[in-house]
């Protein structure tokens, strides 16, 4: 009985070599061991060509870099397209305005005041009707300072153009000037500075203004200080 066993277990082990050595040769004739290998290879990881493409190449030495120029430009030297601030732009003259001494401002008495206007007016009615006129009497806002010449609203609806005009002022030694008139603002303004300075007017004193034609105003200057004389 012990003898049967023993000879099964010796055939069984004897079919199972048989068998392992079989399926050994016909892998080597299948070469499934080279094939495995190179399967591995073949899915392994690898960098992927959009990764490679972003990867900078190393910037080359300034020596080693080659400048597309001109034969005729070759010999000169490089252009610097570097912003150069000029000492003119960061210093920049400072305007100084010259203006009369507000403090020494002269200021007519009300006696001087009317007397100017009392004259004014009787200088105004020999003058032809048939041209509009007006008194005005001058104000430190007139002949300092800002030197603004406001006229009246009636005579400028009336009588002035409805858009900005230059006018020529004629004093009584026919000596003209020119003066801004801005219509929005009823007034005299760029030119009015220099005539007022010119003529030397104050505070008090009285002008007659006659317009002899459109862009033409006739000015007659009575003075305050005239009340002393009188």
């Amino acid at each position: 009985m012990g003898t049967a066993r023993a000879t099964e277990t010796t055939t069984y082990e004897e079919v199972r070599r048989r068998k392992l050595e079989e399926n050994k040769k016909k892998l080597e004739q299948l070469n499934l061991g080279y094939l495995s290998v190179a399967l591995r290879e073949s899915v392994s990881p690898k960098t992927s060509p959009a990764k490679q493409s972003k990867r900078k190449a190393p910037p080359l030495p300034e020596e080693c870099m080659i400048r597309r120029r001109s034969c005729r430009i070759a010999n000169l030297p490089g252009q610097s397209y570097k912003e150069v601030i000029s000492h003119d732009d960061i210093i920049r003259p400072v305007r100084i305005y010259r203006r009369r001494d507000l403090l020494n401002r002269v200021y007519a008495s009300d006696k001087a005041r009317a007397y100017a206007i009392e004259k004014a007016e009787a200088l105004q009615s020999q003058l032809d009707p048939q041209h509009p006129s007006f008194v005005k009497p001058m104000l430190q806002s007139h002949v300092t300072g800002g030197f603004w010449l406001g006229l009246p609203k009636y005579f400028c609806t009336s009588y002035l153009p409805k858009h900005d005009t230059w006018f020529t002022l004629v004093d009584e030694d026919q000596e003209e000037s020119k003066s801004l008139y801005l219509a929005l603002k009823a007034g005299l303004s760029a030119g009015w500075r220099g005539f007022a300075i010119a003529h030397e007017l104050v505070d008090g004193d009285a002008i007659v203004f006659h317009l002899v034609n459109p862009s033409t105003l006739k000015v007659y200057i009575i003075r305050a200080s005239g009340c002393d004389n009188d």
